[in-house]
């Protein structure tokens, strides 16, 4: 295990991104990896990772719940959070496993936030609550326009991903706001191209923030 893999160790890394983004692709792969160095890592999607998460997932994304507004939203989504910090992520953490979660709470800033136009502080607010200050140690975009992304759906849309293009365009405009705002541990990674310039892209960037 070379030195700078050795600090991923007891990290808490968010894999984020439009749907369509090609994220699932490169945690999986990640995940992969940082197993072949020799990490003990835990993986956990959100909404979802605990018993009680994953049957808010099934409200949350049943495309049937079209009456569902987008405050009540936000709040079954924190609700799933703060069960998976406290009884996966934190223990995770203090055991020095590497996290590795699949969305986190820049899901929430830029879905129900930007795209669903929920007031950011609102949802700050209850985020520090649900997370306990939790926030990932990096949460990496992996960022894709709105067209590209919609090549790559499955033809089986959920609920979230039946929003539509003007959505999905305000979603990533979301994920470049928290960027900016946030540069020391949000970073954004051009998913656009194939996947294994984006894998390598991302180990590059990690390895940069670890040893600089």
């Amino acid at each position: 295990m070379s030195a700078w893999t050795q600090q991923l160790a007891g990290r808490f890394l968010a894999f984020e991104g439009p749907d369509g983004s090609g994220k699932s692709t490169q945690l999986a792969r990640f995940t992969a990896w940082a197993r072949v160095q020799g990490l003990q890592l835990v993986e956990v999607r959100e909404p979802g990772g605990t018993a009680v998460g994953e049957r808010i997932r099934d409200v949350l994304l049943d495309p049937e719940n079209t009456d569902l507004t987008v405050r009540a939203e936000m709040l079954l989504y924190m609700a799933s959070r703060a069960q998976l910090v406290e009884t996966i992520i934190e223990p995770a953490l203090r055991a020095g496993h590497l996290v590795i979660a699949d969305r986190f709470v820049a899901s929430t800033c830029a879905y129900q936030g930007t795209a669903g136009g929920l007031p950011m502080h609102d949802i700050l607010r209850v985020a520090e609550s649900a997370m306990g200050g939790r926030w990932p140690d990096l949460s990496i975009i992996f960022d894709v326009d709105e067209q590209t992304a919609a090549g790559r759906l499955s033809p089986l849309l959920d609920r979230m991903e039946r929003k539509g293009a003007a959505f999905h365009r305000r979603v990533r405009e979301g994920y470049h706001l928290l960027a900016e705002q946030r540069p020391a541990d949000t970073v954004l990674i051009d998913a656009t191209v194939d996947e294994d310039a984006v894998f390598e892209a991302l180990l590059q960037m990690l390895q940069r923030r670890l040893t600089n």
